[in-house]
C-alpha cells in the first residue's frame, strides 16, 4: 500500500512547535494548512485529517473558525478519519453537534486521565495514563452519536464518533513545547502557578506521558485499515 496522506490543519497561531511535534509523531505524509489564515483544503481526498491545538476558543467571533468547523464536518460526512487534539477536539465536537464552553478553572501540566472503555485509539494504554494538558475550555456536551472514551475531574478528555476521535490532552508535546506553552500562560494563570507547573515538567514526567503517544500509531493504523478496505476489490459473483 502507498504511504498514507493526511491533511494537518494547523490552528496554532505560532505553529513551529506544533508542526515539529506532529511531523515527528505521525508516520504519514502530512499536507499542512494554516487554518488561522483561512487556508483549508478544497477537497476531502485524504486518508485522514488531523486538527491541532490553538490558543483560540471555538466560540470566538473570528472568521477562520466557522470555516474550519465546516471543513471538519465536510470531512466527517465524506467518511474521512479525523483526529482532533485539544482545540481540534473541541472543533470536532462542534462540527458533530456537541457544545464547548469555558471552564471555571484552567487545567495545565502532566495530569492523570482515566480511560473508560476499550477502543482502537487507546490500544496499549492503561486504564489510567499521564498526559500533558493545557486548556480553559472543555466539551460540555458530547455530539449526539459520540461515545465518551476518557475523562478526569476536569471533564471530557476523549470521545469517538464513527471514524473520528477527539482528545483534549496533548500526546504530541515534547518537553520544550510543554515549557514554552506553560511559560506563556503567566498573564492567564499567574506567575506562582506557572512556576509550579514548570518545576513539574521533568524528564521523568515526560517519559511517563510518552505512553499516550501510542494513539498516533493507532490512528494511523486505523486509517490504513480503512483505506485498504475501501480499495479492496469486491468479490466476483458466482
Amino acid at each position: 500500500m502507498t504511504r498514507l496522506r493526511f491533511a494537518l490543519l494547523n490552528a496554532a497561531h505560532d505553529g513551529a512547535n506544533t508542526r515539529r511535534n506532529f511531523r515527528r509523531e505521525i508516520d504519514a505524509d502530512l499536507v499542512e494548512f494554516d487554518a488561522t489564515a483561512g487556508d483549508l483544503p478544497d477537497h476531502t481526498d485524504f486518508d485522514g485529517v488531523v486538527v491541532t491545538g490553538s490558543r483560540s476558543s471555538v466560540y470566538w467571533d473570528e472568521e477562520w473558525i466557522p470555516a474550519l468547523v465546516d471543513y471538519v464536518a465536510e470531512a466527517v460526512a465524506a467518511g474521512c478519519p479525523v483526529l482532533g487534539v485539544c482545540y481540534g477536539h473541541q472543533v470536532l465536537a462542534e462540527a458533530l453537534g456537541g457544545r464547548v464552553a469555558g471552564m471555571d478553572g484552567f487545567e495545565i501540566g502532566y495530569n492523570e486521565i482515566s480511560r473508560l472503555r476499550e477502543d482502537p485509539l487507546f490500544d496499549g494504554l492503561g486504564d489510567s495514563f499521564t498526559a500533558f494538558t493545557t486548556h480553559g475550555d472543555a466539551v460540555v456536551e458530547l455530539p449526539p452519536s459520540a461515545t465518551l472514551l476518557a475523562e478526569n475531574e476536569h471533564g471530557v478528555h476523549a470521545f469517538r464518533d464513527g471514524h473520528c476521535w477527539g482528545v483534549q490532552f496533548h500526546p504530541e508535546y515534547d518537553i520544550e513545547t510543554a515549557r514554552d506553552v506553560t511559560d506563556g500562560k503567566r498573564d492567564q494563570i499567574g506567575d506562582a502557578r506557572v512556576d509550579t507547573v514548570l518545576e513539574s515538567i521533568t524528564p521523568a514526567a515526560y517519559d511517563a506521558a510518552c505512553e499516550a503517544k501510542a494513539l498516533f500509531e493507532n490512528f494511523t493504523a486505523y486509517a490504513e485499515r480503512l483505506a485498504a478496505d475501501e480499495t479492496e476489490p469486491a468479490a466476483a459473483d458466482d
